[in-house]
């Protein structure tokens, strides 16, 4: 205690205050002057050894209380980190005087928030399990600029042919021969000025790519892969070269703000990028020859897996289809920031959000690839295989960014996919053996005795016996 300040003027006035007591009387007990109570209070003088066992000895309180507690302003952070609220204040000054100041004013701030959440989760859910049914819903009410760019880009197929043809146009111009990176940099050289420069991390800590319009320089950090450095210079040729038809692209999403409209940019940029990377018809020829195995393609077109997984979710010209696959990628915490497929990412039939999928037992298992067959609850089944993702690397003393994909397709393409030879069939049958059962999410499933379920499901009362404990800690009738 005597290493540290304590400063507990809020707390000390609350004390008084419930007991009745004035500056005066309190410091007489204490032994203190008033003025000394009094600049306590407002938290100009600290509290200490002494006085601290002596405020816990009159008043009967606990040290540890008098010494504060720090989960209110941590609790506060997360509150003001949201986006709806980032940038309203400076700094955590503000926060500490809050906690300190008015703690039953944090506490309900705190609550307010969490009840907001659970809220918007509960709606989204119920607006998912709607949508399901085929009952088109707008309750989801207002949205994040960000989640209005991904909820349109979800709900549609991932193929732009207007970016793939500009990408083919662009290809033909460049000539890149075995190396797009070169032909990339001279033309960005030679047709706009721009020189393309690899920068170190202390140069570059917080930026991927950044152009600098002064000096017609653009900087790559030296974090990323050689993989992601070249989609970095595809995307700003792409936005330079393809900026008429992702423009239109863009209008054709119709978003409802100048924000989500360039986060869209940008994700239609990346889309480009890809595109340019591996052409469509010579990427769809060897993929079908190699049945689809991701290896194989990225060594083939010098991408990484996940840029040769992304590319599998674009197969859908008409006339030179691919395999339908669907993708989805998480963070440890198991969020989900990128899901996408050839005829929409399947939200309806798949959910994504099973807590029993490959893509979140990947990160125990780096690097490897995992299969299985995954059955819905109306016996809908998919074929599905996960990998962990390496991000952009920095120093020794930083943690990596490590991200998975789940790539999934229904399970009939699995004579047709490489991944599908991995799955015990059953015998004359189109059904494989012990297939992994999931469902969309587990506010929306109604499986009986599932060891993973996290919440209970919106659909059902919960079964409160007595008398009877379930498999899970969420049992319903």
């Amino acid at each position: 205690m005597a290493e540290r300040k304590i400063f507990a003027g809020p707390r000390i006035r609350r004390i008084r205050v419930d007991r009745g007591l004035t500056q005066s009387a309190m410091a007489d007990a204490l032994g203190v002057s008033p003025s000394y109570l009094n600049l306590i209070e407002r938290n100009q003088r600290p509290l200490t050894v002494p006085l601290l066992i002596k405020l816990a000895a009159t008043y009967k309180v606990d040290i540890d209380l008098l010494q504060g507690d720090d989960a209110p302003l941590v609790a506060l952070r997360e509150v003001f980190a949201d986006p709806l609220l980032a940038g309203e204040l400076p700094g955590d000054q503000e926060l500490v005087e809050v906690a300190q100041a008015a703690p039953n004013a944090a506490a309900g701030m705190i609550k307010l928030y969490r009840a907001y959440k659970e809220q918007a989760e509960r709606l989204s859910d119920l607006s998912d399990m709607l949508a399901r049914e085929g009952k088109g819903t707008s309750l989801a009410g207002a949205r994040l600029p960000l989640d209005a760019v991904r909820d349109a880009m979800e709900r549609r197929a991932n193929y732009f042919a207007a970016l793939e043809e500009e990408a083919e146009a662009f290809s033909k111009i460049l000539q890149p021969g075995d190396d797009l990176g070169a032909a990339l940099k001279a033309w960005l050289q030679r047709d706009h000025g721009i020189v393309v420069k690899v920068l170190p991390v202390a140069t570059m800590p917080n930026w991927r790519r950044r152009y600098d319009r002064h000096s017609h320089r653009l900087f790559i950090s030296e974090r990323l892969s050689p993989q992601d450095q070249l989609r970095e210079i595809a995307i700003e040729a792409g936005l330079i070269r393809a900026q008429v038809a992702i423009a239109a692209e863009v209008q054709a999403l119709k978003l409802g703000s100048d924000e989500a409209r360039r986060i869209a940019r940008f994700e239609l940029g990346r889309y480009f990028a890809h595109a340019l990377m591996m052409p469509y018809a010579p990427f769809l020829t060897a993929a079908k020859r190699a049945r689809y195995d991701i290896d194989v393609l990225r060594s083939r077109f010098s991408v990484s897996f996940e840029q040769a997984a992304t590319r599998l979710t674009m197969l859908a010209r008409p006339g030179q289809t691919g395999v339908p696959f669907f993708m989805m990628e998480v963070d440890h915490a198991g969020t989900r920031f990128r899901r996408a497929g050839t005829s929409a990412f399947p939200h309806g039939r798949f959910g994504g959000g099973c807590p029993k999928l490959p893509v979140h037992a990947a990160f125990a298992q780096a690097g490897q690839i995992l299969i299985e067959a995954a059955e819905m609850p109306d016996g809908a089944t998919f074929l599905v295989l996960a990998r962990t993702l390496e991000g952009p690397q920095g120093s020794f003393a930083e943690r990596p960014r490590r991200t998975a994909v789940l790539i999934g397709c229904d399970i009939e393409h699995r004579d047709a996919v490489i991944y599908g030879d991995a799955l015990p069939m059953l015998s004359g049958e189109g059904r494989p053996v012990a297939p992994v059962l999931i469902g969309p999410a587990c506010r929306l499933c109604e499986r009986v005795g599932c060891l993973s379920r996290a919440e209970p499901p919106l659909t059902r009362p919960l079964g409160l016996d007595e008398m009877v404990t379930g498999l899970s800690a969420f049992d319903f009738q």
